[in-house]
């Protein structure tokens, strides 16, 4: 705060910053501006640029898949404003060939790895979706609560096993913390030192169940501990901090040491410096919106309580940052946004484009389909063939 009892450059403030009293590890102030004594990471102008473009492009995607939603065009979607930074800097800070586990919120992966045509139809009810963000070493996403862990640290296992330089970062909300999948997975990954990241997404609801009836604990990273390895808690609003965390996190889960330069992501004592570990790391954020589309936040939360975490947008943070430093301009600003805009018009076009067979429906649930569920299957495709296929089709 300076003299006339305004905000410095890069300072935090509790009266309007949330995350201005948390332990956690951060570089940028509510404007964007470098906090001081943080380590900003060494990347190229270009590197912080395609960092800002697909954080512009995230929320340019997740306002028009709620439209889309509420005009009937996609099903249920799960909302990410004010959690893109988490999402798309500890993408930026994975190889394209480290695997990405997601479960259904980190739409900011997926633009980073240029997915984002060949994903929506996820949402619009084709399975080719998630086939297609397979191919981009991204798992398909998940609904149930924590389920995918014990698959992910699997997958983890295996790349060690055979020796493949790769480490996986496995994304789960605050909620899955409370199901058996999570100390599963912790408890194996540790025991076995898989090349696990843990990215637990502390947005403060699990839908409506708030932090405090979900843990006893302090924070959710301290829960590494009892397995053994190390957590790490890092403000997800700021996309450099997320990078910064995660970029150790993955140096660490490969055994290339990764403790000690100032990144917060390792802190343990008597680790041996290439000994490959598991991390995991509590990115503290708030959604600005609802949990999905069929979810009403005002019936758990004071709206009024969303006012002071928009101080901390991601997209205007990074923002700030560029400008201060000199890396962007207005004209680059504007360019970003007719970018996103025609980026994310181009994957709507694809997606509406992709037909569906009636029988897709009844595919991959079974290695054999069951008698009673093979007889409603033949059933419908008789009745397709009989009245056809504009007959089973609502109009718009």
């Amino acid at each position: 705060m300076d003299e006339n009892g305004a905000d410095a450059p890069g300072s935090t403030d509790p009266r309007t910053d949330p995350l201005a009293d948390e332990d956690c590890y951060r570089v940028l102030g509510p404007d964007g501006s470098p906090l001081p004594d943080a380590t900003v990471p060494d990347l190229s102008d270009e590197q912080f640029r395609a960092i800002y473009r697909d954080l512009v492009t995230t929320r340019r995607f997740d306002e028009r898949a709620v439209s889309l939603q509420r005009q009937g065009r996609i099903g249920t979607y799960a909302p990410c404003a004010g959690q893109e930074g988490s999402a798309v800097g500890s993408t930026h800070a994975l190889t394209d060939d480290d695997l990405i586990s997601y479960q259904y919120r980190e739409h900011g992966a997926v633009v980073v790895r240029d997915l984002l045509p060949e994903y929506l139809p996820y949402w619009m009810g084709h399975e080719s979706g998630t086939e297609a963000i397979a191919d981009g070493n991204v798992f398909p996403l998940n609904i149930g609560i924590a389920a995918h862990l014990p698959h992910a640290v699997g997958a983890s296992w295996a790349f060690d096993h055979r020796g493949e330089d790769r480490v996986v970062a496995c994304h789960f909300g605050d909620g899955a913390t409370s199901e058996g999948d999570f100390h599963e997975a912790m408890n194996f990954a540790g025991v076995f030192d898989t090349p696990t990241l843990f990215c637990c997404h502390n947005n403060g609801w699990a839908i409506s169940i708030p932090e405090s009836r979900q843990t006893a604990t302090d924070t959710f990273a301290q829960k590494a501990t009892a397995y053994g390895f190390d957590g790490v808690r890092v403000d997800g609003m700021d996309p450099l901090a997320s990078y910064a965390v995660t970029r150790e996190a993955a140096e660490r889960a490969r055994g290339e040491g990764g403790g000690g330069d100032g990144d917060g992501a390792s802190d343990s004592e008597g680790d041996s410096a290439d000994a490959s570990r598991p991390v995991l790391i509590e990115f503290l954020e708030y959604r600005f919106g609802a949990h999905t589309t069929a979810d009403d936040p005002s019936a758990y939360r004071d709206p009024d309580d969303v006012d002071p975490w928009r101080a901390l947008d991601p997209v205007d943070r990074m923002e700030g940052f560029l400008r201060e430093t000199g890396r962007i301009d207005d004209a680059g600003v504007a360019a970003a946004r007719e970018e996103a805009d025609e980026v994310v018009a181009a994957a709507i076009d694809f997606a509406e484009s992709v037909d569906g067979a009636p029988s897709d429906m009844f595919d991959h649930a079974y290695a054999e389909l069951p008698p009673e569920i093979r007889r409603q299957r033949d059933d419908l495709l008789a009745a397709v063939d009989e009245h056809g296929e504009e007959a089973f089709l609502r109009e718009e």
